[in-house]
């Protein structure tokens, strides 16, 4: 689905509160009107799906007990969560919608804020870890690949859902993808709760299969 540039005859001061409303929502002028006349034939774009899907996500965490704090803003969502480890670092995960209309494809990125260089060697371990039991489980899903790069402690995660969820609503979207983060941030910890490196592989593992076996959507 393309786009075209269209020349409109508008009145001056509804143009004013478009960019009033379009600015306290942080988006363009053409976005707005976009979104506004899709809205008024039932038509909807793929901003507006992901839009949805991030509202999804930002219901699913918003139960602060659980210990996630998250924040959308401009079609991205940070997610934070506190590992115990001896330099309490916080654990963030980036997300990004892609805009597509034909798939949601999307970029996970986990980092850590420290300087710690043993935190960072361990992180990185981990990510190793992580890669391999996706590429060990999952892999047979994805007929390109599991796009990813590990960097200083750093791991980006490019994932498009599968073709079934093209029918999917945006709840069930959000939901795999608030799976996926959980998932992730459960192996993670029940690896750095290990003294060991063979040890934490064990745990993660044991772990990794058994959200597997629970029927966790796989993106």
């Amino acid at each position: 689905m393309g786009k075209t540039v269209y020349s409109l005859v508008l009145t001056d001061e509804v143009i004013e509160e478009i960019d009033r409303l379009a600015y306290t929502m942080g988006i363009s002028r053409s976005a707005l009107i976009d979104r506004i006349l899709a809205e008024k034939v039932s038509y909807t774009t793929p901003e507006m799906r992901i839009d949805r899907i991030f509202d999804s996500l930002n219901r699913l965490f918003s139960d602060k007990s659980d210990g996630f704090i998250a924040k959308s803003e401009n079609q991205s969502m940070l997610i934070r969560s506190s590992l115990k480890y001896k330099y309490k670092p916080t654990v963030r995960y980036s997300l990004q919608l892609l805009r597509n209309s034909e798939s949601t494809e999307g970029e996970i990125k986990v980092s850590f804020r420290t300087q710690s260089l043993e935190l960072i060697a361990k992180m990185e371990m981990f990510l190793q870890v992580w890669a391999g039991l996706e590429n060990k489980y999952i892999v047979k899903y994805f007929p390109k690949g599991i796009q990813y790069y590990i960097e200083e402690g750093r791991f980006t995660r490019r994932f498009t859902l599968p073709d079934h969820y093209k029918d999917k609503s945006s709840e069930e979207i959000g939901a795999a993808i608030a799976q996926y983060i959980r998932m992730f941030d459960d192996v993670l910890k029940r690896y750095f709760a290990c003294d060991t490196h063979e040890e934490g592989i064990i745990k993660a593992t044991e772990r990794y299969e058994e959200y597997l076996k629970n029927g966790i959507e796989v993106i």
